[in-house]
């Protein structure tokens, strides 16, 4: 049985993972507890849209801190403080 895993599983996977188990496994213990969901087909469709808009999200972040990282480069910073 497929399923995509809502948070980290100690030797089964991490957030957002596709994995398949057993299903009593699934059924019993993971879906109840709130660690997964059952992998249909729109369960699938969904994450792979968030999946890439996550990516897009993280790829805009990363050139925003770049752009920052970029104006600061050249910039010193004196802290005037008493030292013994």
């Amino acid at each position: 049985m497929e399923i995509i895993l809502k948070q980290d599983v100690e030797n089964l996977g991490h957030v957002d993972d596709i994995v398949n188990v057993k299903a009593g496994y699934a059924r019993n213990y993971l879906i109840p507890q709130g660690y997964a969901i059952l992998a249909t087909k729109t369960a699938k469709k969904m994450h792979e849209e968030n999946m890439r808009q996550k990516a897009h999200k993280e790829t805009k972040l990363r050139e925003d801190a770049e752009a920052v990282a970029s104006k600061m480069e050249g910039l010193k910073i004196k802290v005037p403080a008493k030292t013994s």
